[in-house]
């Protein structure tokens, strides 16, 4: 490409039109969308869990391949090696995922410290590989009074930190102690309703992301840098 006089900071070899093809028409996944779900609570009636049980049936009924993470063992986040075996089950669900479904319950105003201890968890970058960068994210929280929005809202923030695609629908589920049978089976009420409209959403946008994830998020500055100096960025020692 010809060099732009107009556009004197721009690398020219770096930069690409859209590739129509790539974005539009890319070739068809036909397995089932593979969706993680984690919830915030260690309770033995943990509504952020039964909340989860429900989207998962709801999205096994909607075509998809569910797996749900068990938190019970998992070590604060730099609490214990990387190689701990939850942390390893954590990390290896997290790859397999297309999607992911996140439920917490909202404590003290905020998210639970075992949501954000899982989220933690998760690298920006494993093994050259972002392990959730362009994949598709639902958030939902319970709540033990009034609804609220506090959960939901940072799990997005942590999301768009995680470069998820995160989808525009949410659930919140108010005094969630109300809205669950003895025997864990949601009550069928607006709350379910919005449950299954969240799921529903996030099936189609895995369906129109996943086969153009890569393209989606493929970036100039990116293929700007040097193999190595990208490696060193994103790998580079947390703090």
């Amino acid at each position: 490409m010809k060099s732009d006089r107009s556009l004197p900071a721009l690398d020219a070899s770096s930069f690409q039109e859209v590739d129509r093809d790539a974005l539009l028409s890319p070739p068809l996944s036909d397995h089932k969308p593979r969706i993680l779900l984690l919830h915030g609570s260690l309770r033995e009636r943990s509504y952020s869990r039964l909340a989860n049980e429900e989207a998962a049936r709801i999205l096994q009924k909607l075509g998809c391949e569910t797996r749900a993470f068990d938190p019970a063992g998992l070590p604060l986040a730099d609490g214990a090696d990387e190689s701990h075996p939850k942390v390893q089950e954590l990390r290896d669900l997290v790859m397999w995922s297309e999607g992911m479904v996140w439920c917490s319950p909202e404590r003290h105003g905020a998210m639970s410290g075992l949501m954000k201890t899982q989220i933690d968890w998760i690298p920006l970058s494993l093994g050259g590989v972002r392990p959730t960068q362009g994949k598709t994210l639902a958030v939902m929280q319970v709540c033990g009074g009034s609804q609220s929005f506090n959960a939901v809202n940072q799990l997005r923030i942590l999301g768009r930190w995680m470069r998820l695609i995160t989808i525009p629908n949410q659930s919140s589920v108010a005094k969630a102690f109300l809205e669950f049978e003895d025997d864990g089976r949601m009550k069928p009420s607006p709350y379910y309703d919005r449950i299954v409209d969240v799921m529903e959403e996030l099936v189609k946008f895995i369906l129109l992301t996943r086969d153009r994830a890569d393209y989606l998020v493929d970036r100039y500055s990116e293929r700007k840098e040097s193999p190595e100096k990208l490696s060193r960025r994103v790998n580079q020692q947390r703090i």
